[in-house]
């Protein structure tokens, strides 16, 4: 109960101080060419989780569909937090569609998946209600929301049994990009950073992002969560049926506990025949392309935007 109060008090603080500095002129999204839409529902009910908001660049024709999928450890974070990095797409020419969805450890594995699928599902059908071209769709997230936007990209290129990924399946999306950013891709070997030797404390605080998805005891749950571990899903051979999978692009620090998981991820891509850009930046730590200060974020977005721009371009009307 302890741990959970900590949490929801963290989570209260950092969302007030994101409220206060959204509210500066500098963090207005007109400033940047860029009108929102907040809380617009995509699932039936009342629940907060089921709200996006959709950033769309003025005077831009039909530009690409992004759904953007927020971090938080599975459990704290929202999309009124992350506002920063769907103004950096928005800004960039893409249409943004910015998600909340359940957090553990009240809703755990697979409510976060199911949310965004059907997030994604909602954004393929209404992207042209707000001019957006839902032939061109893409899919970015960090750290949780990473592990979630690779999860709904196997959904939607493998045969599965689970209704949410089975419907993602039966739609046959068209998606240009996947950009899932110094994620946690997997839930079954928690033990590779007790035998990286990293730190008690962030040792700690990565146990607690797993069990925030899919419970205690971790790893034996996470056994039976597959989609909870997309690393390990791209390294399985694909079954009958799959399709190519679309080109990622991958970023991290080398000061990030979990700069692994990318490479790994990025090979195990390469290995199923998948383009694979991995942009690791020198120093930096969980979180970095968010502090727009520094050089090295300002040098992933725009290696992001690079590849964006390579993966969207008009080709097909």
């Amino acid at each position: 109960m302890l741990e959970r109060a900590l949490i929801r008090t963290w989570d209260r603080a950092v969302h007030t101080a994101a409220a206060i500095g959204y509210r500066l002129p500098l963090a207005a999204p007109a400033r940047y060419g860029v009108e929102v839409t907040h809380d617009v529902r995509y699932a039936p009910g009342t629940r907060r989780a089921h709200l996006l908001d959709v950033y769309l660049p003025v005077g831009k024709r039909s530009p690409p569909a992004l759904l953007y999928v927020h971090g938080g450890g599975f459990a704290v974070l929202s999309k009124d937090t992350h506002r920063i990095m769907a103004l950096a797409f928005a800004s960039a020419g893409f249409a943004v569609f910015n998600i909340n969805y359940r957090l553990g450890p009240q809703h755990r594995f697979p409510a976060p998946l199911e949310d965004a699928s059907a997030a994604l599902d909602w954004m393929a059908s209404h992207a042209e209600d707000f001019g957006a071209d839902p032939r061109r769709l893409c899919l970015a997230g960090e750290s949780a929301g990473a592990n979630l936007v690779a999860a709904l990209t196997y959904c939607a290129t493998h045969p599965r049994p689970e209704s949410y990924a089975r419907r993602l399946f039966e739609r046959d999306l068209r998606i240009r990009a996947v950009l899932p950013i110094y994620g946690l891709f997997d839930m079954q070997d928690m033990r590779r950073f007790d035998r990286a030797g990293m730190p008690w404390w962030l040792r700690v605080a990565l146990r607690q992002a797993g069990t925030s998805y899919v419970g205690r005891p971790l790893e034996q749950r996470a056994a039976s969560a597959p989609l909870a571990s997309p690393l390990r899903c791209f390294q399985a051979p694909p079954p009958p049926g799959s399709r190519p999978l679309p080109p990622f692009f991958l970023a991290c620090g080398t000061r990030d506990p979990l700069l692994g998981d990318s490479k790994a991820l990025c090979e195990a891509l390469r290995e199923r025949g998948a383009r694979c850009e991995l942009s690791i930046h020198p120093g930096e730590i969980h979180g970095f392309n968010a502090m727009l200060w520094r050089r090295e974020a300002r040098a992933k977005w725009r290696a992001a935007f690079s590849f964006l721009e390579r993966h969207t371009a008009v080709t097909d009307r």
